[in-house]
């Protein structure tokens, strides 16, 4: 059973398979770049699917060849009136921006299927997972500065986090395209695997994440993220918030219960 949010530039569709949500970007004549609408769409199911008791765990992918191209910055700049002075300021933090920040922030597992293009904006979508697997000669490009303007939708935060300085400035500053081979060696993404296996390499990793503790999982990336601008101390003060909250979930009591009895656990999520 789906929800699609259409409309002429573009087309959403979310689906459901047990605890697991499904992100279908579907524009394949466009490399599934992304239109206002189709942003829109993104935000309000990872709005949604984070007051989900029932979801466990978020799959974001594209239609056709290609995972995603970017912002259509051709299509979103055709209407012939310029904006005003600030346009950019005052409308992307709300729309893409706030996509990468909800893909980063959410308490559930989210993993990202790249084939073919991750380019920009779809580049960045897939680094904001916490686990991005490609196809074999899949491409991530950073083309912001080869087409005259600078980084955004959270590029310049989240490559040098991933990859380092150096490798950062080669993507953004110098343009290089990283095919998914060299990312996965460099800890771009989780790993790059055959076009072959790449749907069941998903589908076991989706599995395994949505029979975790869901509790703990959310917690653990919330941890994770905090550390990356906090001190030791802070950061191990923030696993000690986390710990109290997951030590009275019904998953820590099974866990240790499964330990006890020498057994693998049955998590619920809850």
């Amino acid at each position: 059973m789906g929800d699609e949010a259409r409309s002429a530039d573009g087309v959403v569709t979310t689906s459901r398979d047990g605890a697991v949500l499904h992100i279908l970007l579907d524009r394949p004549g466009r490399r599934n770049s992304l239109s206002p609408s189709m942003i829109d769409s993104i935000n309000n199911a990872l709005v949604a699917a984070a007051s989900d008791d029932e979801l466990r765990a978020v799959h974001l992918s594209g239609a056709g060849p290609d995972f995603c191209a970017g912002v259509d910055w051709v299509g979103s700049n055709s209407g012939g009136q310029r904006p005003r002075t600030g346009d950019l300021v005052r409308r992307i933090p709300h729309t893409a921006h706030r996509a990468i920040e909800l893909i980063h922030t959410l308490h559930l597992p989210v993993v990202c299927t790249v084939r073919g293009w991750a380019a920009g904006m779809g580049c960045n979508l897939a680094l904001a997972a916490d686990f991005a697997v490609a196809s074999a000669g899949a491409v991530f490009w950073e083309p912001f500065v080869s087409r005259g303007f600078s980084p955004d939708s959270g590029a310049t935060w989240l490559l040098p986090r991933l990859v380092g300085v150096a490798r950062a400035k080669e993507m953004l500053l110098l343009g290089e395209r990283v095919e998914a081979e060299t990312a996965a060696e460099w800890g771009l993404i989780h790993g790059s695997v055959d076009e072959s296996d790449l749907d069941a390499t998903v589908a076991a990793l989706l599995d395994r994440l949505a029979s975790g503790p869901t509790v703990a999982i959310g917690l653990a990336k919330q941890a994770i993220n905090h550390s990356q601008h906090a001190t030791l101390n802070q950061a191990m003060t923030q696993e000690l918030f986390n710990l109290e909250l997951s030590c009275r979930t019904s998953d820590f009591k099974e866990g240790l219960a499964a330990f006890r009895d020498k057994r693998a656990p049955g998590f619920t999520g809850r």
